[in-house]
């Protein structure tokens, strides 16, 4: 097997270069060629000292996923490491660009570690179900401390070059040529010593940490609040337990090592790791070649200056684009620039940013009342109210201003992309681009393709969404896209089993145990019962059978969270939820007048209704082509409604639970409530056949399947 590790001598210091491009992950190439050419600088007596390195702009990513549960090749990772710890000759990491996961824990075992002002460093194993298994556990906490240790691991947030110096981390940064400075740097050392330290042995530490039971209690709340639900970070703490009490550090190294074989076999890791792969995935579009032209986004406009418009403008300004916010009401515009300002100033109260910086970014936001002043935007995003009619004047106003080359976004949660090119002279220059509110904040963002949308555009938008730093995720211009068509039977059978007798916090803490960060009535009221009363009010419709109790709720005046009252009661100033006994009166009256016998209903019938409707919904939007993959519809739920990652998104639990279960139970709750429930014969193909929800299906039969749609309410 060939050695992925360049070698070469300068003044008499062995040039050890890592060369695994484009980020120098420890695949068996690169344990080879470390093993080898440690070997070879140990055995030369002119060699001095060593200096490791990655090529390009990547130290060394960490360990290669795509190893994980394959044959191992060539020598392991942990004893290319013990090589490198025990060199003869001292080794200075010259750390040139990131230094996470396993590229950290290389680092860790040299004697010496410098790095420039623009690298990062940290463990980020735990954002894939993991722990540090190559002595991260046992090594940090002797550098930085256990209670910074386990800050670092179970947040799994890298840090920059300066504060690891403060930490101890890193012994000096390069401020000018690192090879150059990482010579330098050994060759002090090596005149002034013969004893090379090594973090092994760094004791003192982890024996002051030995009995302060604040440490590991604190790490405990840490990881409760961040990471819920998740298997891993227990582990680390464990591990880090064994740092402080172990004398011997091979022992706490050994402890490390079995737990690691734990989270590597706990199914959270599968995944997470799914998830890790599924994002990056998500970004690609079929039949879009990666070759494909994009527009430069130099400056942008938003059309709206309410809560979404706001936020989707400070993404722009985060990212360094000028955006032009417009306005059609002064005192809203004045209202909406103030509501920015105040966000990036708590931001910069808690640390997040400068003052400096919320001077720089409100500079690039500029209000205005006119359309002319969008005429030279590169895209321009429209966040009005959900109003087709609206929306589609917007569109008119702004083909009429805007350059031939100027995307045209809406910001809808579900309307008609097409309708709404139908007004411009350019519809491949329309695309529908669902933020998330609140937009500055959340990840996801659904990008809609309109029948008329081109590549161009698709493949421009996609990279925006990158730069914004979102997870873009393409849906094709069908009703609710895919967010919210697969709510609406999530919140079809929450409604349902408040009818059928369960109460909202029975619902919710079931869902909330199951590992969603909200539950379904605690959303409800979030959002406000009152846009749909209000809505159908407003059109004279019937209320649907599901929406009778917040209608009755409505009725009484309780429209959620905005007014202090709704399925909960809640304190001024409080989004926390309180019981609200004095409902159950209307849950019963409802139950009443609609034939419906209230029984008591079980936490997993719950959680299985709630989410199989998601899976079901899901595996039809798959069928039809709405989304490009199952994996798609996982990162959709993951970064937008609050379903836990240490699942792997809906469509990923279903896989793992079986299809056959899934589509078994359906079955059983279709013959109790046939109205509700329609199984897709997608997912029922697809079970009784052992296959698994993946890609979506060349649709052969597309107009046999939308004509199934036409029969379901979504």
């Amino acid at each position: 097997m060939k050695g992925q590790v360049n070698y070469k001598v300068i003044d008499n210091i062995a040039i050890l270069e890592v060369d695994n491009p484009p980020v120098n992950p420890l695949s068996s190439g690169v344990r080879v060629g470390l093993v080898d050419n440690i070997k070879k600088a140990n055995e030369d007596r002119d060699i001095k000292g060593i200096i490791l390195k990655g090529a390009g702009n990547a130290f060394i990513a960490g360990a290669d996923i795509s190893e994980f549960g394959q044959k191992m090749e060539g020598p392991d990772l942990h004893s290319a490491l013990r090589d490198l710890e025990f060199s003869n000759k001292p080794v200075v990491a010259a750390i040139n660009g990131p230094a996470l996961g396993g590229g950290l824990e290389t680092a860790l075992c040299c004697n010496y570690r410098i790095s420039t002002k623009v690298s990062i460093l940290g463990l980020p194993e735990v954002n894939l179900g993991l722990l540090p298994g190559a002595g991260g556990t046992q090594r940090l906490p002797r550098v930085v401390g256990p209670a910074q240790a386990l800050k670092m691991m179970i947040s799994g947030t890298p840090i920059n070059a300066k504060k690891a110096l403060e930490m101890g981390v890193i012994d000096h940064i390069s401020e000018n040529d690192l090879i150059e400075d990482a010579l330098a740097f050994i060759k002090e050392k090596i005149s002034v010593t013969d004893i090379h330290p090594k973090v092994r042995d760094l004791n003192e530490k982890v024996i002051e940490a030995r009995g302060n039971g604040n440490i590991l209690t604190e790490a405990r709340a840490l990881a409760s609040k961040m990471r819920k639900g998740q298997f891993a970070p227990g582990k680390i703490i464990s591990c880090v337990e064994a740092a402080i009490s172990e004398d011997d550090f091979d022992a706490g190294l050994k402890k490390e090592g079995e737990f690691f074989l734990e989270c590597l076999l706990n199914p959270q890791r599968e995944a997470m790791i799914h998830i890790f792969f599924g994002e990056r995935a998500a970004s690609k579009i079929n039949d879009v070649p990666k070759d494909t032209s994009v527009f430069q986004i130099q400056n942008a406009g938003v059309v709206g200056s309410g809560t979404m418009g706001g936020g989707i403008a400070m993404n722009f300004a985060n990212a360094g684009i000028p955006v032009w916010v417009l306005d059609q009401d002064k005192d809203n515009l004045d209202r909406g620039m103030g509501v920015i300002r105040q966000n990036y100033k708590m931001m910069a109260a808690k640390g997040k940013m400068s003052e400096e910086n919320v001077d720089k970014v409100m500079s690039l936001i500029k209000p205005t009342l006119s359309y002319e002043d969008l005429r030279s935007t590169d895209i321009v995003v429209e966040a009005v109210y959900e109003n087709l009619d609206l929306k589609k004047e917007i569109f008119a106003k702004l083909d009429e201003v805007v350059g031939e080359n100027t995307i045209l976004a809406s910001n809808t949660s579900g309307l008609d992309i097409d309708a709404l090119s139908s007004v411009v002279k350019r519809p491949e220059m329309v695309v529908g681009t669902h933020f998330f509110s609140p937009a500055n904040v959340m990840r996801l963002l659904e990008v809609v393709r309109g029948s008329n949308t081109s590549k161009e555009v698709l493949a421009t938008v996609m990279k925006l969404g990158k730069t914004l730093n979102k997870v873009p995720v393409l849906s094709l211009n069908a009703p609710g896209f895919i967010g919210n068509r697969m709510l609406y039977g999530y919140t079809k059978q929450a409604n349902l089993l408040l009818l059928e007798g369960a109460l909202p916090h029975q619902v919710d803490n079931a869902l909330e145990s199951f590992g969603m960060s909200m539950g379904p009535f605690r959303m409800m009221d979030l959002v406000g019962l009152d846009l749909g009363w209000r809505a159908r009010k407003l059109a004279n419709l019937e209320t649907p059978l599901v929406n009778k109790i917040a209608h009755e709720l409505c009725e009484k005046g309780r429209f959620g969270q905005k007014n202090g009252k709704g399925f909960y009661n809640y304190n001024e100033g409080s989004r926390a939820p309180n019981p609200a006994p004095e409902n159950e009166e209307i849950y019963l009256k409802v139950s009443h007048e609609n034939n419906i016998t209230r029984r008591e209903i079980s936490d997993s019938e719950i959680v299985e209704r709630c989410i199989y409707a998601l899976i079901n919904e899901g595996a039809i939007i798959l069928h039809e082509g709405v989304s490009q993959r199952a994996a798609d519809m996982d990162i959709v739920y993951i970064n937008g409604y609050g379903f836990p990652i240490w699942r792997g998104g809906p469509m990923h639990y279903a896989n793992q639970t079986g299809l056959e279960i899934v589509v078994n139970k359906i079955q059983e709750f279709a013959k109790k409530d046939p109205d509700s429930w329609h199984l897709s014969p997608y997912l029922s193909d697809l079970a009784s056949s052992g296959k698994k929800l993946g890609d979506a299906p060349d649709a052969e039969n597309r107009k046999e399947i939308l004509n199934f749609r036409k029969n379901i309410d979504i």
